[in-house]
């Protein structure tokens, strides 16, 4: 008659647990779980899909809105933004240059990946007052957003909205991301997150600069 021993049925269950496939399948497990709680985890698999040309934004040509109304009409609600030292700016106010405006959050995964690419792009127009960026922390958490971007090297200057700011600029969607011409014109809206080093949007942005 055989003896059965309880301790080789345990280490034989546990062997047939611990196999490759088990294996595998817990660590797919847990980076899932990861990506759903861990923002900057998944800002960094959104990242590595913008480098092998995912998440690219799609670019009207430039004259393609040429009769939409303008955003800062009088008879369209003008929004203000502000920004740490108290100074506020209207879209009325920009108009004579080219826009571009970001409205996010430090919680948002989306956010976070483009932000490196927005950047690049700031970067790329340094010295060249004929265009403005303006990121938008949709918490109007002034001092958390900026050490968000202090922390991570950005030259990205940060506001709020200290006025309403209506749908057709923003929606809630984030990260939401418009470039605005010199008239004042809505030329490009994009809702989630997008590459914006890519060299189509530098040509757009290069010809509403010469418009």
């Amino acid at each position: 008659m055989k003896t059965i021993n309880p301790e080789n049925n345990t280490t034989n269950s546990f062997r047939k647990w611990f196999t490759l496939s088990n294996i595998s399948t817990m660590v797919m497990l847990a980076f899932i779980v990861a990506m759903l709680v861990i923002p900057n985890v998944k800002a960094f698999v959104i990242q590595n899909l913008m480098k092998v040309g995912l998440f690219q934004p799609s670019v009207p040509p430039v004259n393609q809105n040429s009769n939409t109304e303008a955003l800062t009409q009088e008879n369209t609600q003008d929004v203000v933004f502000k920004d740490g030292n108290g100074n506020t700016v209207s879209l009325s106010e920009l108009k004579g240059k080219v826009v571009f405006l970001n409205f996010w959050a430090t919680w948002c995964p989306p956010c976070i990946a483009e932000m490196p690419s927005i950047n690049e792009l700031k970067k790329r127009y340094k010295g060249k007052e004929e265009i403005v960026f303006l990121m938008v922390d949709a918490d109007s958490n002034y001092e958390k957003s900026t050490k968000f971007m202090q922390k991570r090297g950005y030259d990205l200057p940060v506001s709020i909205a200290v006025s309403s700011v209506p749908d057709n600029i923003f929606d809630g969607s984030l990260p939401t991301t418009l470039i605005l011409d010199k008239q004042g014109r809505l030329s490009f809206k994009h809702e989630g997150s997008a590459d914006y080093k890519n060299q189509k949007i530098v040509d757009f942005i290069d010809q509403l600069l010469v418009e």
